[in-house]
């Protein structure tokens, strides 16, 4: 196969404008061209230049060692690598008489592709997962929505599909893939009804409600091969033995014998964090972020990242990523940024408010929001690993509070935000966070030190993006979910630096962020728990 990269086409071209410029771009015939797949497409939108997109193509010729030597010198036509999946094991490989088949805590991206991984290669893996099945998981979810009525087991962070369920289903990362562990994320995706199309758009993405349908026969595979996954089973404890994990203890279920467990928990599942801390196992505090979930009229994003190009339905809605660093020393940034989208309650905790982003495949919806959030490191709560949990809490709870009590938000309107006076009443900007926001003023949600750094950093983007300190965006408060405060810091072999036989792994171990990034390291995590039980 020949990659060739950077092929520029006008947006709006015929379907058979790609094939035309392989062939005028290698100096070919039709006839010599067998095979054409698109690796990646993306656009360049900028606002003096000709919209077009911009190819990364794959393609098999008649006699691609001559037309490769013939092109020796050009960057752009390369030989295509080697992006599909390789098993490194198989059970049948196994030869331990006492074989415990393989433990995944937690069913969201992570826990996903670590337990299909290893019901790939054969080793049948039992998931144990707090929260309910998708669609009934989904049901309660909008109960807090929808009646202010919060299940703790079963919400947007806990349940089948993870936290990533309620998202815009971002499938892009800035992580480094050099054996191309994302193409086989895509690839699992597309299998299980995902969009085609995320094979080789430039910032793939599902969906919600396109997720529930394709997390539902993820989990049909895993069982089909093998595997099992138990719903409402919500692990309290953990038997090690002799520096060695042994077991796992299930609330109101017998403990359940393991000595390969994969920890997958997401990073809001407190409690077990806890139990891990007090079994033990080593962990220590690692920075994160906090602040607000900013709201702008789609509209208005779109004209100012698209200029004349706004509103191309070949383009969709346009998103941004933004980065200020303040005088104070913080770092403030735009996060999870869902164009056309929601925010949406998150909290996982009885008398807490929690925000998040989540966008359809479509993206329409009218608004457009982002957190907008502070980087803080362990200095600013110390106490150990579990303090930055604390940290979380009592930020969330502070926005319960002023946000009335009942689930509400607090929010505020930018213009008033700026000037350091509470609202009162909305303007053009109206939230979209159920069950619903009560204006107030927003400095007493974070510490002092976010405030100042936040206030300073809305202007500024200003300068990047006209109207973003328009005076009736909206900001809701917290965002306080961004990533784990805390890692499970694990070896080269992928297991924990002190107990054997536990592989913390994903978002909640501190080791991934987003969708695919999650998935890769299950992956990556499947692949060491295989290896090693071929080293027994």
């Amino acid at each position: 196969m020949i990659r060739i990269t950077e092929l520029r086409l006008p947006i709006s071209h015929a379907p058979e404008a790609l094939e035309e410029a392989i062939l005028k771009r290698l100096s070919i015939q039709a006839q010599d061209l067998i095979r054409t797949d698109v690796f990646k497409r993306s656009y360049d939108a900028r606002k003096n230049v000709a919209l077009a997109f911009i190819y990364t193509v794959d393609l098999s010729v008649k006699d691609e060692e001559k037309l490769l030597k013939q092109f020796s010198n050009d960057v752009h036509i390369r030989p295509s690598p080697d992006t599909s999946y390789h098993f490194v094991a198989n059970a049948a490989q196994v030869q331990a008489d006492n074989f415990e088949r393989p433990v995944v805590i937690g069913f969201g991206p992570c826990g996903i592709f670590a337990a299909l991984v290893l019901a790939q290669m054969g080793f049948k893996p039992i998931v144990l997962e707090r929260g309910k099945k998708v669609r009934e998981r989904t049901q309660d979810t909008w109960g807090l929505w929808r009646k202010n009525v919060l299940n703790p087991e079963s919400n947007v962070q806990f349940g089948e599909g993870g936290a990533g369920t309620f998202s815009d289903g971002k499938l892009y990362s800035q992580i480094k893939d050099p054996k191309f562990y994302g193409r086989k994320v895509i690839n699992e995706f597309v299998k299980a009804g995902a969009p085609e199309e995320i094979r080789y758009v430039a910032k793939p993405h599902i969906g919600t409600f396109r997720l529930v349908g394709v997390v539902e026969k993820m989990r049909q595979e895993i069982i089909d091969l093998g595997g099992e996954i138990r719903f409402s089973q919500k692990v309290i404890g953990f038997d090690i033995q002799n520096d060695q994990i042994v077991g796992v203890k299930i609330e109101g279920q017998p403990d359940l014998a393991a000595n390969h467990v994969v920890l997958a928990l997401g990073h809001s599942a407190r409690d077990t964090f806890e139990a891990l801390h007090a079994a033990g196992v080593y962990m220590e505090a690692k920075p994160f972020s906090v602040g607000f979930r900013i709201e702008h009229p789609q509209s208005l994003i779109d004209k100012a990242r698209l200029g004349p190009h706004a509103g191309n339905e070949l383009i969709g809605a346009a998103d941004y990523k933004l980065v200020h660093h303040a005088k104070n020393g913080r770092a403030v940034y735009s996060f999870c940024m869902c164009p056309g989208g929601t925010v949406v309650a998150a909290t996982s905790e009885p008398n807490r408010v929690v925000t998040n982003g989540m966008s359809q495949y479509s993206r329409n919806e009218r608004n457009a929001n982002a957190g907008i959030v502070v980087g803080i490191t362990p200095e600013d709560y110390p106490g150990g690993p579990l303090a930055g949990i604390e940290f979380q809490r009592a930020l969330e709870s502070k926005a319960y509070e002023l946000g009335g009590s009942t689930y509400e938000a607090p929010g505020q309107l930018v213009g008033d935000f700026l000037l350091g006076k509470a609202s009162t009443e909305f303007g053009r900007v109206m939230p979209s966070y159920k069950p619903g926001v009560h204006l107030t003023d927003l400095a007493d949600c974070l510490p002092p030190y976010a405030i100042e750094a936040i206030r300073e950093a809305i202007p500024a983007f200003e300068k990047q993006i006209k109207g973003f300190s328009m005076k009736d965006a909206v900001l809701t408060g917290v965002e306080t979910r961004t990533s784990s405060p805390l890692r499970i810091t694990r070896g080269s072999n992928f297991q924990s630096l002190n107990i054997k036989g536990l592989y913390p792994a994903g978002e909640g171990a501190g080791y991934a962020g987003g969708i695919l990034s999650a998935g890769v390291d299950g992956i990556k995590v499947a692949e060491a728990v295989a290896l090693d039980y071929l080293s027994q």
